[in-house]
């Protein structure tokens, strides 16, 4: 596979070397095949190869009365597969991956499904990897009985989530930020049971196809290896297929009053927990850096934080408070959180609220925007210090469709944004009247 002649860097802090060292590292874009997109970051600091494949295949497209069904239709990949020498049972699978040394891994969020491998480099080794990755993305087996007990784990695990209030909380604010948009559902013992096998082969048949997918690959390869491993992935995936419908519009969270914004959930703890948020930026918004700079001055910096000053420092109504923005490729979200003592939670609340209205009314200061952004710089080499979390930054720079250059600039656009940047992007995408709030095991 030819290397399209559109290329740039990425930046990889090398160990081991002056530790103020940096090597620059090309983003491949490699040759689209069967419709998916490719792209390569060619390092040879370990013998080792990451692979991802991010498919256009996630929870937001469960049917409904189903949900639970992305996420199913993806982790029993790894439970059986059709070869042209037969089919793999789930121990075989397992001990092919146990011979190799390899990890294989399969996780499905909001927008997309995503496959990892991760091999030594080495030809034979590699290559029997990527065969067995192929055939677990081409030819799942669903077979009934192991579907019956995957969908029994599957249905305790959420009954035990029901006496955790992190879960219980997550899921409210869930449904009350996303409202009857699909990200809003979450899976329900009842949505689970309808769960058949030939919704799985429907699912995988719909979904996982080229025109839907995207491989990074991070590692000890040259070009002509990782277009190989392209090709060797996707050769059984069909290009295309049916039209899928579109997903409705996100709508944005309404003005409304405080009554109508704050959801109470009676729990049994000692501990109240506080959930703050709304619908917010996409990762290729413009002001998708103004918003993380200040976000750090917010909520983000940890011990010096602005939530962390009022909430912890000054009043010791909570241990951690945070906030932070989850942008994603179509969907994006602003979320704020705390725990504290039951009788204490509608002053941590008041505090909390205060705070970030505080911010957005009036913004930050040029001594703490200065010193947010020297954090953020300063620490970007942690954020690419090893492969796997290259292999992120590319899979999202991917997914998001962001400039190959990114991370080449991603410092440079951190260090030119202006307090007025950060104070009118707060301002615009961010309003207290729209928050969602959920509160679950205050005291009365």
């Amino acid at each position: 596979m030819r290397v399209i002649k559109q290329t740039f860097s990425a930046v990889l802090f090398v160990f081991g070397l002056v530790q103020s060292a940096y090597a620059i590292l090309p983003i491949d874009k490699l040759e689209s095949y069967k419709g998916a997109q490719a792209y390569l970051v060619q390092t040879k600091a370990l013998p080792m190869v990451d692979i991802e494949v991010s498919i256009d295949a996630g929870d937001r497209y469960d049917p409904v009365g189903k949900s639970g069904l992305a996420g199913m239709t993806a982790e029993l990949m790894n439970y059986g597969a059709k070869t042209s020498q037969g089919v793999l049972s789930e121990a075989q699978i397992a001990d092919e991956i146990a011979d190799l040394g390899a990890n294989f891994g399969v996780s499905v969020g909001g927008e997309r499904a995503i496959f990892r491998i991760r091999s030594l480099s080495r030809r034979d080794l590699r290559e029997r990897a990527v065969q067995l990755a192929a055939a677990m993305l081409s030819s799942p087996v669903y077979d009934k009985v192991i579907l019956e007990r995957e969908k029994q784990r599957t249905m305790t695990a959420l009954l035990e989530a029901e006496t955790k209030p992190e879960a219980v909380l997550e899921r409210r604010f869930r449904k009350a930020v996303y409202g009857n948009y699909p990200l809003g559902e979450s899976p329900t013992v009842k949505s689970v049971v309808s769960v058949s096998a030939s919704d799985l082969a429907k699912f995988h048949q719909q979904f996982y196809r080229g025109d839907r997918m995207i491989v990074s690959i991070v590692g000890d390869v040259t070009p002509a290896e990782a277009g190989e491993i392209v090709r060797t992935l996707l050769k059984d995936i069909p290009q295309s297929g049916t039209v899928i419908a579109a997903l409705p519009q996100l709508q944005s969270s309404p003005v409304e009053p405080l009554a109508a914004r704050e959801i109470q959930i009676p729990f049994d703890s000692q501990q109240a927990h506080i959930a703050m948020g709304m619908t917010a930026v996409t990762r290729s918004n413009p002001d998708y850096f103004p918003l993380i700079v200040g976000n750090y001055i917010l909520g983000g910096g940890g011990f010096v934080s602005r939530l962390m000053a009022e909430v912890r420092e000054k009043r010791g109504l909570a241990y951690s408070v945070f906030s932070y923005f989850a942008p994603g490729k179509d969907t994006g979200i602003f979320q704020a959180g705390l725990q504290t003592k039951s009788d204490q939670a509608s002053l941590a609340l008041e505090v909390m609220s205060s705070t970030i209205g505080n911010f957005i009314a009036n913004g930050a200061t040029q001594t703490e925007l200065q010193a947010a952004k020297a954090n953020l710089t300063n620490g970007f080499p942690l954020r690419i210090d090893n492969n796997r979390k290259l292999l992120d930054n590319v899979s999202s720079i991917a997914w998001n469709k962001l400039p190959l250059d990114t991370l080449d600039t991603w410092t440079e656009k951190v260090d030119a944004v202006t307090l007025e940047q950060v104070n009118t992007a707060f301002q615009k995408y961010l309003a207290m009247d729209r928050m969602k709030i959920v509160v679950l095991g205050a005291s009365k």
